[in-house]
């Protein structure tokens, strides 16, 4: 089969599609978002989300389009190794929830930059907060750019076009429903998502002779014989360790930095539902992303053995096309209109990350006075503006979506989980430790990334460096390392002992693990945090070291 312009040739299908999900998402947002009058009901819904809901709105933020889009291109650049960086990404809500988010939801905390500023003061949280809002929309990037891809498939419509209209579109879609619209869509968008993805996946197995097409996520093992034939290096795990090692830093501790992702656990209307909705988020994601993993095989297996020529610019576009050359039109229109339902989740999440951010954690505490309609109201803007800073950047994007979204981890992962993780388990950390680490850390894994300094990166290899693989196994370390030693450091100079880590800081600590008393033994191993700075120093240095692919 020749490569072609992958369009539906029928596109009132996908109009009539993407017009019905729309409909159905704005009234939804609008019956759940008409009686938010304060900031919290906005951004956490009044944390009065129940486990189930929870649970399905967390699977579908995190999945976002790139689920549908951009991972299954990624599966053909990389083939058998990209479910160990799969493996890393189904890890994130179970350890936040794990690790921190139980804690700060004693706290009463908006977001993870809201405990930042208790813990490390206004400045600290403030940067924390600026480079989360980069964070945001580079996640919120790969969205706009899923969105751009499905109108143009839909309409045959230009790149640019399907950018602007969908996404005007979809910021509007947000800016009406806040949080509480948000959860309620991401649930049902969750549910549409799995139906849309799953069922035709069976279709397109069945028909290029896959036996366990009946369930997708687990039965596409059958195929395996032939896929051996058709390319015998498929299961090749053809990477250095050092380049799966690295995964670990650049998207499990990158996750636990992620603002939407962190934000859900502060909807939910209780520690026990918070924890509930862990487990429908693991059971759905687990189902959906094994779905994902099983489209890319079988768009390897279709284009190594049934004649489909699919171009790198075409790449992105991988799950439509197999709907299009083995299903129905129509069922191609619905699985478009779930990928857009993909990308409104996560954009959703997203745009109220910067929304929560750049009002609540910037001006609100820069001008404390404000009123709360006022802050309502910024929020409001915020979000608006944060869309369509995603919609200007995606005018000229990466060459695969997803490379926007993992970069987005890496950066999280260097200048905000290690000022979280080490602030709730290690009482010594201090305000100029953690603007340290963020500031330096932060402007460290910029330097060495593909986007703004091409011409300074670790590798040289492009897959690694895009996905700030090469990046984030530097900086995250060194961003622990200065966390730790700074802050240990500027405790112990006299002008400064008892001012950096005060009395309610460690009362602070103690009580968000739910202790009533305080105890200085607690949370305050010295030999912990040397054995973290050695280890740390350790991949720092194996980071620069030459990278054998």
């Amino acid at each position: 089969m020749a490569e072609q312009a992958w369009q539906l040739s029928n596109p009132l299908l996908g109009i009539a599609a993407i017009i019905a999900t729309f409909l159905l998402f704005y009234v939804v947002g609008y019956i759940s978002n008409r009686n938010s009058k304060s900031v919290q009901d906005l951004y956490v819904a009044g944390a009065s989300v129940g486990p189930l809901t929870n649970g399905l709105a967390m699977a579908s933020t995190y999945m976002s389009l790139a689920t549908f889009l951009g991972i299954t291109a990624l599966i053909l650049k990389l083939q058998v190794p990209f479910i160990i960086l799969w493996i890393q990404l189904i890890l994130a809500i179970p350890l936040i929830t794990i690790i921190y988010g139980t804690c700060l939801r004693r706290m009463g905390a908006f977001s993870p930059t809201h405990f930042i500023r208790e813990r490390y003061g206004v400045s600290a949280s403030i940067i924390a907060a600026l480079f989360m809002i980069l964070v945001s929309i580079m996640y919120a990037l790969g969205q706009m750019i899923g969105i751009a891809l499905a109108f143009e498939t839909v309409l045959g419509i230009p790149y640019m076009t399907g950018l602007i209209v969908g996404g005007l579109i979809i910021v509007g879609y947000i800016t009406l429903g806040g949080m509480a619209g948000a959860t309620n869509n991401a649930a049902i968008q969750m549910v549409i998502m799995a139906l849309m993805f799953i069922v035709p996946l069976g279709a397109i197995m069945k028909a290029v002779g896959g036996s366990g097409w009946y369930f997708p996520p687990l039965l596409y093992a059958d195929m395996v014989p032939s896929m051996l034939e058709a390319m015998p290096g498929f299961f090749d795990y053809q990477y250095s360790p050092k380049w799966y090692f690295s995964i670990i830093p650049a998207l499990t501790i990158g996750a636990l930095g992620l603002p939407h992702l962190a934000m859900r656990i502060y909807t939910a209307s209780s520690l026990k539902s918070a924890r509930s909705a862990m487990v429908w988020f693991a059971f759905i994601l687990g189902l959906v992303f094994s779905a994902t993993y099983a489209m890319g095989f079988v768009g390897v297996f279709a284009t190594e053995s049934q004649g489909i020529v699919i171009s790198d610019a075409d790449a992105d576009k991988l799950t439509l096309i197999l709907n299009l050359v083995y299903n129905p039109e129509w069922v191609t229109a619905l699985v478009i209109a779930g990928a857009i339902s993909a990308g409104l989740s996560t954009l959703s999440g997203n745009l109220l990350a910067i929304g929560a951010l750049l009002s609540q954690d910037i001006v609100t505490t820069l001008k404390p006075n404000l009123t709360n309609k006022m802050r309502v109201r910024l929020g409001y803007i915020a979000i608006f503006f944060g869309g369509i800073v995603s919609i200007l950047l995606a005018i000229n994007p990466p060459a695969f979506l997803v490379v926007s979204i993992l970069w987005a981890f890496g950066l999280a992962g260097v200048t905000n989980a290690p000022l979280i993780l080490m602030g709730v388990w290690w009482k010594e950390a201090n305000r100029i430790g953690a603007i340290s680490a963020s500031v330096i850390g932060g402007l460290l894994y910029i330097v060495v990334s593909p986007f703004v300094f091409p011409s300074i990166v670790l590798t040289g290899h492009g897959i690694t460096d895009g996905m700030g693989l090469s990046g984030a196994m530097l900086a995250v370390p060194v961003s622990f390392i200065l966390l730790i030693v700074v802050s240990y450091v500027t405790n112990r100079i006299p002008a400064l002992k008892g001012k950096l880590t005060p009395e309610a800081d460690e009362a602070l600590v103690e009580r968000i693990h739910g202790w009533n008393d305080v105890q200085p033994y607690r949370y305050n191993s010295k030999l912990g945090a040397a054995v973290t700075v050695i280890f740390c120093t350790v991949i720092a240095i194996w980071a620069i070291l030459p990278w054998n692919m």
